[in-house]
């Protein structure tokens, strides 16, 4: 049973009747609201609703602040255990120079191995948007210097005056050919193995 992430508890459980649950989750029935907070204040517990829309709702006796605690480290640990992906932006031009590319690309692996996708784009300045095609011609030629480490998620289109593509970091995932062989390999250590005996 799921308890929801802020409870209504003692004195702020507002209905008249609730089912009982207690601290090692046996149930002890439905009883009167303030028979109930007599009951938790009995054992030190705290009487939490966790099922308020249940006829009648159900309460648990429970530590609330040891219960708020827990609830506190498990959210920092999934955020610690969380890897956020960032989109990083290469911007080029449609009369870019070589060099400009070989660094440009540089930059968009290294942040492709760092996980990130990268948005690469060029704005066509003045009379530039006309020939579009050179733009392609630029974005295709980039996309195979990164197609070691990437992959296009989205080819490239015009958007206004900018062409827009982007980069997904590869999967790191064996090809067909070297699960073959990786298979191959474990049958012939499996087949020395059974000959030696």
């Amino acid at each position: 049973m799921d308890i929801a992430l802020d409870l209504i508890i003692n004195e702020e459980i507002r209905d008249r009747e609730v089912r009982v649950i207690d601290e090692n989750g046996e149930q002890l029935g439905v009883m009167l609201t303030q028979k109930a907070l007599e009951l938790a204040e009995e054992r030190g517990y705290d009487l939490a609703k966790i099922q308020p829309t249940a006829k009648p709702p159900v309460c648990k006796l429970l530590d609330y602040d040891k219960y708020r605690y827990e609830q506190s480290r498990r959210e920092r640990e999934n955020r610690k255990n969380q890897r956020v992906v960032e989109t990083k932006e290469v911007q080029l031009s449609a009369t870019i120079e070589e060099n400009d590319v070989l660094t440009k690309a540089k930059m968009a692996i290294k942040f492709l191995q760092g996980g990130d996708k990268v948005k690469v784009s060029i704005r066509f300045r003045g009379r530039q948007i006309t020939h579009s095609e050179i733009g392609l011609k630029v974005m295709n030629d980039f996309a195979e210097r990164c197609k070691d480490v990437s992959m296009v998620e989205r080819r490239p289109l015009m958007d206004g005056r900018h062409m827009i593509m982007v980069l997904a970091p590869k999967a790191a995932k064996a090809s067909f050919a070297e699960k073959k062989a990786s298979r191959e390999a474990a049958a012939k250590g499996n087949n020395a193995s059974t000959e030696a005996e």
